[in-house]
């Protein structure tokens, strides 16, 4: 009888552990936001099946950046914490090398690969030939062409996001004029363009709604490549061809953080308004601390969606197959009020 008893329970059991592992990232994406720690280590997750020894492969699309570094180390410690193997490959910043990348971990037959793509055309056929090969793929923090085989999107809310930095300062400058220069990361890249779209609706929206109606003044844009480097050579432009900015928006923190050399270089920081609609990099929530020229920045956090991509991940292996095309961390603002509940001087980002 007990026999029998158990036979007829455990399929319930079963059912029950990946109801509850199914409900755990649909949780967490209501309440993201606020992780910026250096290491998730604790991080584990209910799984029906026994995870150990499964492959999880990431490929990035370079590691030459903090957040790379974050949301590389964030996947390796999450993946490992729960018993699976953690097999990487760096894009190296070059496509044609961040193909050959991904097939390499196709090969090597992981159970999941996760792709932060560098183009979102150039690596269609990598997840087609990962489909063929039965390997679910997870886009993680950028995006990917539509026409891709791939699970889920998982990235920051980056409308949202730039909305509320955008909104911030229109009611910041208020009646006064804006003259406004955009640091974007590269042309055509779709996060950047999402922030920016999110940007300006803020500052529209908000001005309609307080003045009755917009005196939006972009006078000039100006590419990054998402470097300290390139912001600074491209502030630099700026304030040559457009000596009377005083607003600075940006896709990133990292657009913008190369670019402050040249605003003080040019003593222009009373002058300039530094408004960033991602990504709450540590030294940026330093800066609005510290400063009332660097007003706010929205949070990216690699380490949350690194663990959210490896529980996507996790889901799946547990046979959840009903996962939106698109899944956001939540939307959140960063300024002197709150920068010190995020500040870690410890993360890697």
């Amino acid at each position: 009888m007990k026999t029998q008893l158990k036979k007829m329970l455990m399929p319930l059991l079963m059912l029950a552990i990946i109801a509850t592992t199914i409900g755990c990232i649909e949780k967490n994406n209501k309440v993201q936001g606020d992780v910026n720690a250096s290491t998730n280590t604790s991080t584990k997750f209910a799984s029906a099946k026994d995870l150990t020894g499964l492959k999880i492969g990431y490929c990035t699309p370079s590691l030459d950046a903090p957040y790379y570094q974050a949301l590389f180390t964030s996947i390796k410690e999450t993946t490992e914490a729960n018993g699976m193997v953690f097999l990487s490959a760096d894009g190296q910043g070059d496509i044609s090398k961040q193909i050959a990348a991904c097939e390499d971990l196709i090969t090597k037959g992981v159970d999941a690969l996760l792709l932060n793509p560098k183009d979102p055309d150039a690596l269609v056929e990598v997840t087609k030939l990962a489909n063929k090969a039965g390997i679910p793929v997870f886009i993680i923090d950028s995006s990917i062409n539509p026409e891709a085989d791939f699970v889920t999107t998982i990235q920051s809310n980056n409308l949202a996001n730039g909305e509320l930095a955008g909104e911030w300062a229109a009611k910041k400058f208020g009646s006064k004029k804006m003259t406004i220069a955009l640091l974007s990361g590269n042309a055509g890249n779709p996060v950047g363009k999402t922030r920016k779209q999110g940007l300006l609706q803020g500052i529209t929206e908000e001005q309609l709604r307080t003045l009755g109606y917009i005196n939006l003044n972009v006078v000039t844009q100006a590419y990054t490549d998402w470097t300290y480097a390139g912001g600074q050579k491209a502030m630099e432009d700026v304030l040559v061809a457009h000596p009377d900015v005083n607003l600075v928006i940006t896709e990133s923190d990292v657009c913008v953080l190369g670019a402050i050399k040249a605003i003080e270089k040019a003593g222009k920081t009373n002058d300039i308004l530094i408004v960033a609609g991602a990504d709450g990099q540590k030294e940026a929530i330093k800066y609005i601390m510290d400063t009332n020229w660097y007003g706010c920045t929205a949070m990216n956090s690699p380490v949350q969606i690194g663990i959210n991509s490896v529980e996507a991940a996790v889901q799946y292996i547990n046979g959840k197959r009903d996962f939106p095309k698109k899944s956001y961390t939540a939307p959140l603002l960063i300024t002197k009020e709150n920068a010190a509940k995020y500040y870690n001087p410890k993360a890697l980002f």
